[in-house]
């Protein structure tokens, strides 16, 4: 079994004095510092802009942005969190906590679509008159432009990273950002004499969120789920048959950890070498797979002798001891 040891000590598996995961983590971490320091700025300036006109909608749109903000404590939490190094209880360290704060987020984006459609619906059954039609559309464009820098900014970040939590709170960003649109055109609509333009397109937009809703969950659901991209492990499957020690892959596990990916790998080599030499295969398989799968932060790599690999060669057939029922491991 090879686990993450360089055997050539000139040369690190990291390709540079930083941990790509410690790296990756606190880049998500001053991702969610700035995102949260310009929807507050965003915020601030439509709450001004609700003060002087007194628009309901805008004032609606201006509690949905600082609610938007509030999806940055938990990631923020779960990144911090990530920084912290296993323990006996922990093996593995908290990189799952970025998962939760993924779900957490899901049911933030969930609150705000069901909000939007609330406000919409309500808005049919007893319109309100709205004023101030210039300021208003000037809060909302403001709120939304705040919203789709910030979403881009989260989501490159999260691709970056390969964070499905960062990624699903820049979505929900552009919900957001799509919420503040809808009181734009719905403040035009209004001034060109439709009243029930800004419930219209409010209850549109409220859908459009649903969407980013199922389509965020699938993707964190997948994460705590150990779902992985089948391409990659073919990636994995090419890198490991390139090298021509080994006779036979016969099993290949990913999983996520928050953001990082763990692979375990089942090979079989020449029964006839040594441990040391197997060892050295091991270490090999190791090299290649960090070196050209960068979104990699270990894998495991486990040396069978040929004709000998995978799990099934590992398991206890049926047998009897210390009085119990015939059992098999």
């Amino acid at each position: 079994m090879f686990e993450g040891r360089d055997l050539n000590p000139g040369h690190s598996h990291t390709h540079g004095a930083i941990d790509p995961a410690l790296f990756s983590t606190e880049r998500g971490i001053w991702a969610v510092k700035w995102s949260l320091v310009a929807l507050l700025s965003t915020g601030i300036v439509q709450l001004v802009i609700t003060l002087a006109t007194g628009s309901i909608a805008l004032l609606a749109d201006t509690i949905h942005n600082f609610g938007d903000a509030s999806t940055a404590i938990p990631l923020w939490f779960a990144f911090r969190l990530a920084l912290r190094k296993p323990t006996p209880r922990f093996t593995y360290g908290y990189g799952r906590a970025e998962d939760l704060a993924g779900l957490a987020i899901v049911g933030i984006i969930l609150c705000s679509a069901i909000f939007a459609g609330y406000e919409s619906i309500r808005r049919f059954i007893h319109p309100a008159a709205v004023e101030h039609l210039p300021a208003v559309i000037g809060g909302a464009v403001v709120g939304f432009l705040g919203n789709e820098a910030v979403a881009r900014f989260r989501i490159r970040v999260g691709q970056e990273i390969g964070s499905a939590a960062l990624i699903a709170d820049g979505r929900h960003a552009r919900a957001d950002g799509l919420v503040s649109l809808a009181v734009l055109i719905g403040a035009i609509g209004v001034g060109l004499g439709y009243p029930l333009a800004d419930p219209g397109v409010g209850f549109l937009i409220s859908l459009a969120i649903l969407r980013i809703v199922w389509e965020s969950g699938k993707s964190v659901l997948s994460r705590l789920l150990d779902g992985v991209d089948p391409e990659i492990i073919q990636e994995i499957k090419r890198t490991v048959k390139s090298i021509p020690e080994v006779q036979e892959l016969s099993e290949v596990r990913v999983r996520w950890l928050g953001h990082r990916l763990r692979a375990e790998v089942n090979v079989s080599i020449d029964a006839k070498l040594t441990v040391d030499e197997g060892h050295q295969i091991a270490g090999m398989v190791h090299h290649e797979l960090m070196h050209h799968l960068p979104y990699l932060s270990q894998a495991t790599i486990h040396v069978d002798p040929a004709g000998a690999s995978g799990e099934r060669h590992h398991r206890f057939q049926e047998h009897t001891h210390d009085d119990l029922p015939a059992h098999s491991h």
